[in-house]
C-alpha cells in the first residue's frame, strides 16, 4: 500500500455521490480546500463523468480535480449486502479499488456507512493482528476532545476487538494530533474494576498488560473532562452514546438561542457576549468533529455525516489528508506487532 507518491503529495479521492447533497457539496468543499493552498495535495472525485463534470465546471475545478469515472450509485438506504454485490461498479467500489492498487492515499466519502465499511474491509482487507474495522469520533472535552470508538460498526465484540480498538485509537491520535502517550479508557458503569460486563473486564486485565498508557474504566462523563484521551467500547453502546451526545449539543445551541433573543436586554447581552458565544457554538457544532476515520482498514478511509454542508465536508478531507502525513497506517502495524510480541 503506498501511501505518499515520490513528490510527497498526498493524493486524496472523493466520493462523488455520497451524501445528501452530493456533488454539489462534495465539490463546494473541494474548492473550499483547495483555496487554502496550504499542502501539496492533488484530489480526485469518483462518479459518474456526466453528473461531476458540469459540476467541477461550475466551480472551475474541471483542470485540477481528476474524475475516476464509476457507473452505479448506492443509496443511503440500501443494505450493505445488496450495495456489496449488485454494485460492483459504484463509486465506494471503484474508489476502493483504486486505493488498493496504490493510486490514491486515502478517500472520503459522505455515503452509505454500512455500504462504505463493508465494501472497504472487502477490498482493502484489515491490518495484520486486526479482527475488525471500528469508526470514530473527536469528541469535544474540557480542553481539546476525547477520541472515541467504536461509534458503530461492530455491535457484538469480544474483549479481544476492545483491545484493538484501543491500540488503533492510541495510534491516532499519537500519528495525526501528536499526542505523545495518550491515556486510554474503557466505558463502563462505574470506575471500579468490578464493574462491567466480562468481555470489559477481560479487555481491562489485557490492556494493564500492554505498553499502551490504559489508566482503567471511565464513565460517560468523564469523556467530557480532560481526564482522558482516547475512550473505548462496543459499537452498540459507542452510537447510542454519540447520537445522545450530539443530540444534547443541539438541543443546548437552541436553547441558547432562544434565551439570548427571548427580550431586548437578552439581546444586547448576546450582543456584548458575541464572540465568547461563537467560540462555545463552534466547540458543540458537529461540524466541527466531522470526519470519522475507519480505523483498522489496510488503507485511510474518512466517513463524512451524509447530512454535512461544505465546511463540515472539508474538515473531514483535512482528517484524511493528516492522517496520509502522519503514516496511520504504517505506524498502526507498528504498535500491532509490538503488541504481539508483548502477547
Amino acid at each position: 500500500m503506498s501511501s505518499m507518491g515520490e513528490t510527497n503529495m498526498s493524493r486524496i479521492l472523493v466520493d462523488g455521490h455520497g451524501g445528501d447533497d452530493a456533488p454539489h457539496v462534495v465539490i463546494e468543499a473541494l474548492s473550499q480546500v483547495l483555496s487554502k493552498k496550504k499542502r501539496s495535495v492533488k484530489f480526485g472525485i469518483c462518479g459518474q463523468p456526466e453528473v461531476l463534470l458540469p459540476a467541477l465546471r461550475e466551480k472551475g475545478l474541471e483542470e485540477v480535480v481528476d474524475i475516476i469515472p464509476a457507473v452505479d450509485v448506492i443509496d443511503m438506504c440500501d443494505p450493505p449486502a445488496i450495495a456489496l454485490r449488485r454494485k460492483k461498479q459504484s463509486s465506494i467500489h471503484v474508489g476502493a479499488r483504486a486505493l488498493r492498487d496504490g493510486e490514491w492515499d486515502a478517500m472520503v466519502s459522505a455515503g452509505n456507512t454500512g455500504a462504505l465499511m463493508a465494501i472497504s474491509k472487502l477490498i482493502l482487507k484489515t491490518l495484520p493482528g486486526i479482527d475488525r474495522p471500528a469508526v470514530s469520533s473527536m469528541i469535544p472535552a474540557a480542553g481539546g476532545s476525547t477520541f472515541f470508538l467504536d461509534i458503530g460498526a461492530n455491535v457484538d465484540c469480544s474483549s479481544e476487538h476492545l483491545v484493538q480498538f484501543a491500540v488503533m485509537g492510541s495510534c491516532y491520535l499519537q500519528a495525526a494530533e501528536g499526542v505523545e502517550s495518550p491515556r486510554v479508557g474503557l466505558l463502563n458503569i462505574g470506575s471500579e474494576d468490578i464493574k462491567g460486563t466480562d468481555v470489559v473486564k477481560v479487555a481491562a486485565a489485557r490492556l494493564r498488560e500492554s505498553n499502551l498508557n490504559f489508566i482503567g474504566n471511565v464513565e460517560g462523563t468523564d469523556i467530557f473532562t480532560d481526564k482522558v484521551d482516547v475512550v473505548v467500547c462496543d459499537g452498540f453502546v459507542g452510537n447510542v452514546a454519540l447520537k445522545s451526545m450530539e443530540g444534547l449539543a443541539k438541543l443546548m445551541l437552541t436553547q441558547i438561542k432562544q434565551e439570548l433573543t427571548s427580550s431586548v436586554v437578552a439581546k444586547a447581552g448576546a450582543l456584548l457576549a458575541g464572540s465568547a458565544l461563537r467560540r462555545v457554538k463552534n466547540a458543540l457544532h458537529p461540524s466541527e468533529h466531522n470526519g470519522a476515520p475507519l480505523l483498522g482498514l489496510n488503507g485511510i478511509v474518512v466517513k463524512s455525516h451524509g447530512s454535512a454542508d461544505a465546511y463540515a465536508y472539508a474538515c473531514a478531507i483535512d482528517v484524511a489528508i493528516r492522517e496520509v502525513e502522519a503514516k496511520l497506517i504504517e505506524r498502526t502495524i507498528e504498535s500491532m506487532n509490538q503488541m504481539a510480541e508483548m502477547a
